[in-house]
C-alpha cells in the first residue's frame, strides 16, 4: 500500500510529531506534502527516510494548491491520501477528489469552541462539513473529539476513533538524563521544578501557570515550546518577579533540531496542563510515561478512561491560588517517579497503527468494490 499524507506545516506541533510517530509504525510506504512551513519536523522526516514534498501555499485562500497537490496525488499512483489538521483537510481531501484517489482525515485539534487554536466560526464550519463528505472518513483521536464532529453534523458510519499514541519507552526515566539536562539549563539538583509542554497560543493558558508560580515560593518553572504568546510570557514572568525561576527553552535547539523531550521531561518533578480544552492531551501521556505526577485541567485522553488506569494524574483548578497551593504540596512531599497508570500502555502507538491499517484496508476495499 502507498500513502500520501498531507498536512498543513511540520513545524513543532502535537499533531506534527504524532504524524512522524505514526508513520515509523504504519505497514504502509508514505510520502508526506507540507502545504506551508516545512519546519523541523520536515528534517525529522527525512532522516527517517520520507519523502517530504513543500507545497509553497502563500495563504488560506491560495486556490492554485489545489490542482497542484491532485497533479502529485495523480503521479504518485498513491492508493490513499490522509490529510492532517484544518487547512490540508479542506484542500487536500478536495484533491484527492480530482486525482481520483479515496482520502481519510484525522481530527486532532477540534475544540468545543476552537479548533487549533482559532475561534470556531459558522463559516469554517461550514467548510469543514462540505469537504468532509468529498473523503471516505474521518478519524478522530479519542471519543470527546468523535462526541464533537457528531454534533457538528458528521454523520456517526463516516466516524473512526484512533487514539493518538506514544512509544512509552522513549520515556522511561533515566537518572543520568536528568542530571544532564538539568545541568545544560543551570537549574540545581535539589531544586523543585515544575513543568510543562505545549504549544505558547492563548488556548494553552500557560499565563495562569507563571501566576501560580509566582505564590510557589523555590520552585522552578520549565515551560518548553514556542508560539505568539512567548514574548507575552516572557513580560509576565518580569511583571510577577519571576524570571530567574522560568526557563523558556523554545522549541528547538541552537542547530534548529527539535529539542529532547524525554530528557526535558526527566529534569522535571511534577507535570502541570492548563489548558482550557484538549482534543487529545498527548503531552499529559508522555508525562505520566516518564513517571511525572500530573495535574490537569482537560484532558480527554485521560477522562475517556476508567479511574484507575489514570492513577498519578489529578484534575486541578485553573486558579493560581488553588494551582500554586498544589504545586507547594507536591514541592514539600519531596520529588518522586510513579509508576506509569495504565494509560500509557492504553496508548502505545503500535495499537494507534494497528487500528488505522484496519481502516485503510476496509476503505480500499469499499472502493475497489464499487469501480
Amino acid at each position: 500500500m502507498k500513502t500520501l499524507h498531507v498536512i498543513t506545516g511540520l513545524g513543532i506541533g502535537g499533531a506534527e510529531q504524532q504524524l512522524r510517530l505514526l508513520l515509523r509504525h504504519l505497514p504502509a510506504r508514505s510520502d508526506v506534502v507540507a502545504l506551508t512551513n516545512p519546519g523541523p519536523v520536515a528534517g525529522q522526516l527525512r532522516d527517517d527516510g520520507v519523502q517530504v514534498t513543500h507545497l509553497g501555499m502563500r495563504g488560506n485562500r491560495d486556490l492554485r494548491a489545489v490542482p497542484k497537490l491532485a497533479r502529485i496525488i495523480a503521479r504518485g499512483n498513491y492508493d490513499l491520501v490522509h490529510t492532517h489538521l484544518y487547512r490540508a483537510c479542506v484542500y487536500g481531501r478536495s484533491a484527492a477528489r480530482l486525482a481520483g484517489v479515496p482520502a481519510i482525515a484525522t481530527e486532532h485539534s477540534l475544540g468545543r469552541h476552537h479548533i487549533e487554536g482559532r475561534p470556531l466560526s459558522r463559516g469554517n464550519r461550514a467548510l469543514y462539513l462540505l469537504t468532509e463528505r468529498l473523503g471516505h472518513g474521518t478519524v478522530a483521536v479519542s471519543e470527546t473529539v468523535a462526541m464533537r464532529l457528531r454534533k457538528w453534523g458528521v454523520p456517526d458510519r463516516r466516524i473512526h476513533v484512533v487514539p493518538n499514541g506514544i512509544d512509552a519507552a522513549q520515556f522511561r526515566y533515566c537518572e543520568d538524563r536528568r542530571r544532564q539536562t538539568r545541568a545544560r539549563l543551570a537549574i540545581a539538583p535539589d531544586t523543585f521544578v515544575v513543568g510543562a509542554v505545549g504549544r505558547l497560543v492563548p488556548g494553552k493558558r500557560f499565563e495562569l501557570l507563571l501566576r501560580a508560580m509566582a505564590e510557589t515560593p523555590g520552585a522552578h518553572l520549565l515551560l518548553v515550546g514556542d508560539g505568539p504568546e512567548r514574548q507575552s510570557l516572557e513580560r509576565l514572568a518580569l511583571e510577577l518577579g519571576i524570571t530567574d525561576r522560568v526557563h523558556l527553552p523554545g522549541a528547538c535547539g541552537l542547530d534548529g533540531r527539535v529539542l529532547n523531550i524525554p530528557g526535558l521531561l526527566a529534569a522535571m518533578d511534577v507535570f502541570v496542563s492548563t489548558s482550557r480544552e484538549e482534543a487529545f492531551g498527548l503531552a499529559v501521556v508522555e508525562a505520566l510515561a516518564a513517571g511525572l505526577p500530573v495535574l490537569h485541567t482537560a484532558c480527554p485522553a485521560l477522562e475517556d478512561l476508567p479511574a484507575e488506569h489514570t492513577t498519578g494524574a489529578v484534575r486541578v483548578s485553573s486558579h493560581p491560588t488553588l494551582l500554586a497551593r498544589e504545586l507547594t504540596r507536591y514541592g514539600r512531599a519531596g520529588t518522586r517517579r510513579i509508576p506509569p497508570p495504565a494509560a500509557v500502555g492504553h496508548y502505545d502507538i503500535s495499537h494507534s497503527a494497528d487500528r488505522l491499517m484496519h481502516i485503510y484496508d476496509a476503505i480500499l476495499r469499499r472502493t475497489s468494490s464499487r469501480s
